[in-house]
């Protein structure tokens, strides 16, 4: 990996003056260089092996990154991308707010980066299973980024299961923004 002062990377990010996402989509630098730069499982941020201790400079690198179609994470400026490590989800649901009932409910979630998603179509929610079998949420944040739930978050999901039936048995899933998001419970043997 290179030596890269990652507060390098903010140059290009002095003019951002409101509380907007920068425009990455518009941002396609032809420089790419790696830093160890890592998020890690908990949703901290580290930086050469030590813990980025200010929030605010953590979210404001969260606000220019972005999850590429090679899978990889990279924090991302007019001028250059750099490629991050990221152990899990680069975000944390912390909270959930419910609205509504049934097939009407939204569920907003609010990232520990302050971001505030309803879970539906354009910010689905998707379940992994893990090595014990228990099923582990994660919303769609933005620019490919995922956040999975806090503890608190994974027991009111869980609360809010519902069965459905497909031509494969049934399912189990949650309602919110109009979508219906299913998972298959494991057999236990």
């Amino acid at each position: 990996m290179s030596e890269l002062d990652p507060y390098s990377l903010l140059a290009g990010l002095a003019d951002l003056k409101d509380k907007s996402l920068p425009p990455l989509h518009l941002w396609h630098p032809d420089q790419i260089k790696d830093i160890d730069m890592e998020i890690r499982e908990d949703g901290s941020w580290y930086h050469e092996g030590d813990r980025i201790a200010r929030q605010r400079l953590a979210h404001l690198f969260s606000t220019v990154l972005r999850r590429e179609s090679d899978g990889e994470y990279y924090l991302v400026t007019p001028v250059e991308k750099c490629r991050i490590r990221v152990q899990d989800a680069p975000f944390i649901a912390v909270t959930m707010d419910i609205q509504g009932s049934g097939k009407d409910t939204n569920m907003t979630f609010t990232t520990n980066m302050a971001d505030t998603v309803i879970a539906g179509p354009d910010h689905p929610l998707r379940f992994e299973v893990d090595e014990q079998g228990s099923p582990i949420p994660y919303v769609m944040v933005r620019n490919g980024l995922e956040a999975r739930a806090n503890r608190s978050v994974y027991y009111q999901l869980m609360q809010l299961l519902v069965p459905a039936e497909s031509p494969e048995g049934e399912l189990w899933g949650i309602w919110s923004g109009g979508e219906f998001f299913s998972f298959r419970l494991p057999v236990e043997s």
